[in-house]
């Protein structure tokens, strides 16, 4: 099922940390590939894999990055504001395991990713919880086993690869999102070295799919 979504500019109030009510939800913008900005109710900012399209011009309160490929880690395109947390693959799986984070409310869990062109001790996922929101970023990867469990979490969000050359394809891509269980899936990283698909988006089996296009920001 196709859940389609407008872009709302009503407002609405959400919660957040020290704060009674914000203008707006949080919000996602898509940049294209596996590229991600998403900004709070309270106007903090995290990006996700910074490579692809425009919408860098916010300073950065997080950054993300789930391994170490030309595409997914350019960091020079962000800046940080003072005291700016970082985390890469790196960080993520020290300790030879998959660290969790707290940033002054936002939390961050690093999860499993790897496939034939994606190491598992190199690479990592993300599901991240924002003004209460609960999102997985997939990173590079196909199932994985850790995936399973995913729907005891009651996730809001569910963003999957699904380019079928260096990842998973649209078959695989679609029972991940039948695994993990999400109340919305969202298809990214859908075809090399170009920022999105919208034909292969559209072919995508999952349940309670939206598509989002690069440039576009939803509200979540």
């Amino acid at each position: 099922m196709l859940l389609s979504l407008k872009k709302s500019y009503s407002e609405s109030k959400c919660f957040c940390p020290g704060v009674w009510s914000c203008l707006s939800m949080v919000k996602l913008l898509y940049q294209g590939h596996g590229s991600l900005r998403f900004t709070l109710c309270d106007g903090r900012v995290l990006y996700v894999d910074p490579f692809a399209g425009e919408g860098y011009d916010k300073p950065a309160d997080v950054v993300l990055v789930t391994h170490g490929h030309y595409d997914h880690n350019k960091l020079e395109l962000i800046t940080q504001k003072v005291g700016c947390k970082v985390v890469t693959n790196k960080e993520a799986l020290a300790g030879g395991r998959h660290n969790v984070f707290s940033f002054d409310g936002i939390e961050v869990e690093a999860t499993e990713a790897s496939n034939l062109l994606h190491n598992s001790k190199s690479c990592v996922g993300f599901i991240v919880t924002l003004d209460g929101v609960k999102i997985y970023c997939s990173g590079d990867t196909s199932k994985t086993v850790q995936m399973q469990e995913f729907v005891k979490k009651e996730l809001d969000y569910a963003l999957f690869c699904g380019d079928g050359v260096f990842n998973m394809g649209l078959k695989e891509a679609a029972e991940c999102a039948r695994l993990v269980g999400a109340k919305h899936n969202i298809l990214i990283h859908v075809k090399p070295h170009a920022l999105f698909d919208l034909s292969k988006a559209q072919k995508w089996d999952a349940p309670n799919k939206l598509i989002i296009q690069p440039g576009e920001e939803r509200e979540l």
